[in-house]
């Protein structure tokens, strides 16, 4: 029986920052939060040192950082991507896909199916998000236009049948065949993801019906109120706001959104149904200028300045360099929400969007000892998963 003890850090719940608390660990999952000394002569000890400790960031969309993508198609990318967020807090993510070919999509699911049977340090994964192919054009974002296609039930049949950790697809929930696609996302019990999209609201609502339960990163690729023959429709944006079981992910980086858009968010969707996401290509955490959206061999070429990825003519977007630490410290200082809120959004909500709220994004008895420390300025000191230390900075 291994026992491993994190003492004096201020602990933080979803309602509360703990003292001086303990935190006891046994293998690999938490068996207790104490507000007192106890003596346990046999455990390994790691000292926070005053910090705080929270539990470990869950990043729900991102496509990769340290100078790889998951649809490089290499273990070792899905490793080192795992390593270099592990570094910034995350402790579990959703490796996700761009739009491709149908045969390079698979290679990217064959490639993770591989890496779950090797043992790696760094962040967890949860599943395979698929982002597209079935998006509308004229919201494509970043998205490679040559790939950009209506749902087609005999590709997204075989996928699914094939592959059972898909754990989310987006797509247009408006195009041809979109809501038959979400019936069968719902019963092989896939979350199904609004994305690049110019859905209206009683598109939206019909989606809802069938499954559609998330929308993906918010305010990006999607439509907010639009006029037809001088009349106006609620748009994707506005249909999220205005269902309150619709959960919502936004890209916190402040370039994406605005601080006072995300306050928007926050005030309208509140911590319960706003999660936090890197969105992050593969130059997060590294120094580079220029870089690759998807693959090297056929992914789109991009510049990284102003702190963001973008598209060579500097007309949108291109992901996110950002860590969910700078996240975190985005939210707390930038946009007002408290520690304990903020954590919230890169914990326990998005566990429980996807579906592993009984086992990450909270400190209890029995969940798995995912946990972070770091200090006032947000600056990461450790980072643990399943009860093993997989960053250190000093």
């Amino acid at each position: 029986m291994r026992f491993t003890k994190i003492v004096n850090g201020r602990v933080i719940t979803p309602h509360e920052i703990l003292e001086n608390a303990t935190i006891v660990v046994k293998d690999g999952k938490i068996d207790g939060v104490l507000t007192h000394a106890v003596d346990m002569e046999e455990a390994h000890i790691i000292d926070a040192n005053g910090n705080f400790v929270s539990p470990g960031f869950i990043d729900i969309h991102l496509h990769g950082g340290g100078g790889y993508d998951f649809m490089d198609n290499t273990i070792e990318a899905f490793q080192q991507i795992a390593v270099t967020h592990a570094r910034y807090g995350t402790t579990a993510m959703v490796p996700t896909t761009l739009t491709s070919t149908r045969e390079n999509l698979i290679k990217t699911l064959e490639t993770y199916e591989a890496v779950k049977k090797t043992h790696h340090k760094g962040a967890g994964f949860l599943g395979v998000h698929i982002e597209g192919p079935y998006f509308a054009m004229n919201q494509r974002g970043a998205q490679d236009p040559k790939y950009i296609r209506l749902p087609d039930a005999d590709e997204y049949n075989e996928i699914i049948q094939r592959f059972p950790f898909i754990i989310r697809w987006s797509a247009a929930p408006e195009l041809e065949g979109a809501i038959e696609f979400g019936n069968v996302l719902s019963k092989n019990n896939i979350i199904a993801s609004i994305a690049h999209t110019e859905a209206l609201y009683a598109d939206v609502i019909k989606a809802q019906a069938v499954g559609y339960s998330l929308m993906t990163h918010l305010y990006s690729g999607m439509v907010g109120v639009i006029r037809k023959q001088g009349f106006r429709y609620a748009g994707t944006v506005e249909s999220a706001f205005l269902l309150d079981d619709m959960d919502v992910e936004v890209i916190a980086d402040l370039k994406h959104l605005p601080v006072e858009l995300l306050q928007l968010v926050y005030k309208i969707k509140g911590s319960d149904r706003m999660a936090l996401i890197t969105d992050a290509m593969r130059a997060a955490g590294t120094n580079v200028t220029t870089s690759k959206l998807g693959s090297l061999e056929d992914g789109l070429d991009v510049i990284v300045e102003d702190g963001v990825a973008k598209l060579p003519d500097r007309l949108s977007f291109a992901g996110s360099v950002a860590t969910t630490d700078k996240l975190l410290k985005n939210l707390v200082e930038k946009v007002g929400i408290s520690i304990p809120e903020s954590v919230k959004m890169l914990t326990a909500t998005p566990a429980r969007i996807m579906k592993v709220q009984n086992s990450k994004g909270k400190i209890a008895k029995g969940f798995d000892a995912d946990l972070v420390v770091f200090d006032n300025d947000f600056n990461i000191n450790s980072t643990i998963v399943d009860g093993e230390v997989v960053y250190q900075k000093f």
